[in-house]
């Protein structure tokens, strides 16, 4: 028989009902009715029967029952306002796609297409021809191809020269990396089917030290672009040349992963450290190099392969390629972003216009002058003030974020917001709730958004955010 507290938790349909309409599916609300209610039963968690009067009120469950269903609707991927400073953030999506390529992705995604049709020879053809033509023209690779990111990318090569009796992989210590989300070089390379062989320290690694390891059960040498930590002291280690000219001597493979995909001169372009680009370490020597395209590229989530011919061929042979293989939407968004780069003739170019003028967004946010991020935020300073919300503008330091140039920071401008009651954590909260969600960092006490990360087309959103969310004066007063 029931307890009065399990006859006190109110049924599915009586909940429903006083939670009115929803945008969302109803099923989806119907699951976390049950399961909210079921927790009451104690049916979940620790299993423990709830105890005579410990189930709350109607309107207390409701409130339950909002509150989960809330988060739900929060944790649909959705736009959000960037005002960290990260560009490449790897929570928000990394980097933002060009309009170009926003556009290809609606016509591709709304039509058929020619996805692995030779529209030549009427007949079917093979996936993603043009976009590895211009990949390796924009690599200066004899060939190119395109997975479903760069971890995939790596697991492939390894997977494919670790089958065999040659199965050592030479790398050093100092490249022992581990990436985001907890993934790390070494585990990488175990599930692969790679036998790892460490050479050097962490710090000092010699040229000599792979020269010994190298032999008879070496499947490939491995160098791992340190981008997302940096050393410095007393530290060595060798080139991609030196490297490269080694390998070639012991006629073994030699592959680079590069990480970020750096298509442009850094340095030149926003006057941070440099980052390696696929075409250098192909002209030193490198066989192969794997590359992200959804960080410095601006791209899509994916994993490109550049280099030889011959094994590139010989990758797209392994039947653990079809795994990693790309759909029509990546392989169409990361084709016009491409097509930016050689229409801005980006390798000869160290400030490539048509790529940041007309969509490379990440481009762009490296490029944009202090003084015009300072102008926007006055004018936002200024309408914020009239509705009654302190702010200020304010200085900050913007970073490239996904794993790239981690010593490398942007100066830039911020809106500093003034405390309210509760401080800078229930400010970012409420504008995290809001419409869009804005997403700024606490400094120095302060909330602050930088304006870096914004893109001028938003700020209207911005400041429409920020007074729904903080302004003092009734909705109804303003204009």
């Amino acid at each position: 028989m029931k307890s009065s507290s399990y006859r006190a938790i109110p049924a599915v349909e009586k909940v429903l009902q006083a939670l009115g309409d929803i945008a969302l599916p109803r099923p989806a609300v119907v699951a976390i009715v049950r399961r909210e209610l079921a927790k009451l039963r104690g049916r979940t968690g620790r299993g423990q029967a709830v105890k005579p009067g410990a189930v709350p009120g109607f309107d207390n469950v409701l409130v339950q029952v909002q509150g989960a269903l809330d988060a739900l609707r929060r944790s649909r991927i959705q736009p959000v306002l960037n005002g960290t400073g990260v560009l490449a953030h790897t929570n928000l999506g990394r980097s933002p796609l060009a309009p170009s390529a926003v556009e290809t992705l609606r016509a591709i995604a709304l039509n058929y297409s020619n996805l692995e049709y030779n529209l030549t020879e009427g007949e079917r053809g093979g996936r993603a021809a043009y976009l590895e033509h211009n990949l390796a023209v924009l690599c200066a690779a004899e060939a190119v191809m395109v997975v479903n990111n760069n971890a995939g990318a790596l697991v492939l090569i390894l997977r494919h020269f670790c089958s065999g009796p040659r199965r050592e992989v030479v790398i050093s210590r100092g490249e022992l990396v581990q990436i985001g989300g907890e993934f790390r070089i070494p585990d990488i390379l175990e599930a692969s089917g790679a036998i790892l062989r460490e050479v050097g320290t962490t710090n000092k690694t010699a040229l000599q030290d792979y020269a010994r390891v190298v032999g008879k059960n070496t499947a490939l040498i491995l160098k791992v672009h340190r981008s997302n930590f940096f050393m410095s002291g007393f530290v060595e280690s060798p080139s991609t040349a030196e490297i490269a000219a080694l390998a070639r001597r012991k006629r073994v493979p030699f592959i680079e992963d590069l990480g970020s995909g750096a298509m442009a001169d850094t340095q030149k372009l926003a006057g941070i450290e440099r980052e390696p680009m696929p075409a250098e370490s192909l002209k030193h020597g490198a066989n192969l190099v794997c590359f992200s395209g959804d960080k410095l590229l601006g791209g899509p989530q994916a994993g490109v392969i550049a280099g030889r011919g011959r094994l590139i061929a010989a990758l797209k042979r392994d039947p653990f390629f079809r795994a990693l293989r790309c759909d029509k939407l990546i392989l169409s968004a990361l084709q016009s972003t491409v097509d930016l780069y050689l229409e801005g003739e980006i390798p000869a170019a160290a400030r490539p216009e048509r790529a940041t003028k007309d969509g490379i967004p990440i481009l762009a946010m490296l490029r944009v002058s202090n003084e015009e991020l300072r102008a926007r935020a006055n004018k936002i300073i200024v309408a914020l003030r009239a509705d009654g919300i302190q702010a200020a503008v304010g200085t900050g330091e913007a970073r490239i974020g996904g794993g790239a140039l981690p010593r490398s920071t942007i100066p830039s401008v911020t809106v500093v917001l003034a405390p309210c009651e509760g401080g800078p954590g229930v400010m970012a909260a409420k504008l995290r709730a809001g419409a869009p969600p804005v997403i700024g960092y606490v400094s120095d006490g302060r909330l602050k958004i930088d304006l870096r990360t914004i893109f001028p087309r938003q700020d209207e959103e911005l400041l429409q955010a920020i007074r729904a969310a903080l302004s003092p004066v009734n909705a109804d007063h303003r204009d």
